[in-house]
């Protein structure tokens, strides 16, 4: 009755974990949509005037002309009235032919002098009407722009290009519904990755929780042959609950090692000695499976002081080594081994095994929160897939680095520490060898 109990929780599992990664591969294609559509509009169109605005340009235009030319035919009729009351004048006063003649040339210069300006002038007021009338129509057609992407279309850009002070406008318009965007795709995804941290969860703890209540329903009720069976039923009810615990205490350090005020307790740590232990501690587990741990020599001999939080970073390699025996498959060996860095001034610490390779798809999210190769959670190989995660958090904490790299030969986890305590500014490097 549990076990089948058991095999239906894990088919409702399996069926929710195929709708999660087409929701997933839904969600990538939305992305790719939206990086292709964002490359082809890299290049913006300067604005284009519709027909109505156009023509209204061509009028300002000739009624600014026209306007000019009236204004310019009233200033002429006023100095030909003014230039003819001169003349008269003159002849009242017997002027001599020389001076009359030399009164006309001037008068001809002048007046060409005179249209010169009033043709440069038109044309300073004709282009600064219609710069000015063109810009209107470009504001125009921003604040429509503005007022369509305010009723909700916070993923709409404004896609033309406009002149002069207003493409700062525009600029700071599209930075900012990039931004605001941004900021509504990474409330989702924070809701959707605590949605998911739910459904995980509950998922881990349904299981055993289910296994515990129906052995100690068993027991409870005298469903049993003997006392062993009893003791049987009991031993089960136990380990699923310490499978719970094991969750739950997962949990919790998950979400402190997530936050960036998490204090560690850093202190200089023989790297070599360091290592050795660890590796010490999980030799007889792995013999059992039938794997050895190895302690490059090259790192044995190294002598290497790094500012760590040894209790932390011993969660960080245990994981990894627990990882490697687990999924490890029929690999004989996990190597330790480290490569120093004086110019980056940091320490590759590598730890490998000859088991199955890592599908490439799945190195990327290795490190994922409740992630697993195999694609199910608690079957088989147990755990709730927290490991990798608490590993990488504690090492980011760290200011360090930590990826996996997978081939037919060897899979490796590399893990990068500083060697010098950020905090303290203070180097912690000893090159002296043994």
């Amino acid at each position: 009755m549990i076990a089948k109990s058991l095999e239906a929780e894990e088919k409702v599992e399996k069926k929710e974990r195929q709708a999660e990664k087409k929701g997933k591969h839904f969600s990538f294609c939305q992305k790719s949509f939206k990086k292709t559509l964002s490359k082809k509009k890299g290049k913006k169109p300067l604005l284009k005037l519709t027909s109505r605005e156009k023509s209204e340009l061509i009028f300002e235009g000739i009624f600014t002309a026209a306007l000019m030319f009236l204004i310019y035919m009233g200033v002429s009729l006023i100095m030909g009235e003014l230039w003819g009351v001169y003349l008269h004048r003159l002849l009242l006063e017997n002027a001599v032919d020389n001076s009359l003649q030399v009164t006309v040339t001037n008068f001809t210069l002048y007046k060409t002098a005179f249209d010169l300006a009033v043709l440069a002038l038109g044309a300073i007021v004709i282009y600064w009407r219609l710069a000015r009338r063109y810009r209107q129509m470009q504001l125009r057609h921003v604040l429509s722009e503005l007022h369509y992407i305010a009723s909700g279309h916070f993923d709409y850009q404004i896609p033309f290009k406009v002149e002069g002070e207003l493409e700062e406008v525009v600029n700071s318009i599209n930075s900012l519904v990039a931004n605001t965007v941004a900021s509504m795709e990474e409330e989702r995804r924070i809701e959707q990755s605590k949605d998911e941290l739910i459904t995980n969860v509950s998922h881990d703890i349904r299981t055993p929780l289910t296994s515990i209540i129906g052995y100690l329903g068993l027991v409870k009720n005298e469903h049993y042959e003997n006392e062993e069976e009893r003791k049987r039923y009991v031993d089960i009810a136990e380990n699923k609950a310490q499978q719970m615990k094991h969750l739950v205490d997962d949990l919790f350090e998950y979400t402190t090692t997530r936050t960036v005020s998490h204090q560690l307790n850093k202190q200089d740590v023989d790297l070599a000695r360091f290592m050795e232990q660890i590796a010490a501690e999980f030799e007889w587990e792995a013999s059992r499976k039938g794997m050895k741990i190895e302690v490059d020599e090259e790192l044995s001999n190294l002598s290497l002081k790094i500012p760590i939080d040894p209790v932390k970073m011993v969660r960080v390699f245990g994981n990894i080594i627990t990882n490697a025996m687990k999924y490890g498959g029929h690999s004989t060996y996990i190597r330790i081994s480290a490569k120093l860095d004086k110019e980056k001034d940091v320490i590759h610490i590598r730890l490998a095994n000859n088991g199955e390779a890592i599908p490439e798809e799945s190195l990327k999210q290795l490190f994922k929160r409740f992630y697993r190769v195999e694609g199910s959670r608690s079957v088989e190989t147990g755990g709730a897939g927290l490991g990798l995660a608490i590993s990488e958090n504690i090492v980011r904490l760290h200011q360090g680095d930590i990826y996996a790299q997978s081939n037919e030969e060897e899979t490796a986890f590399v893990v990068t520490l500083p060697l010098t305590d950020p905090e303290k500014g203070k180097v912690k490097l000893e090159l002296n060898h043994r």
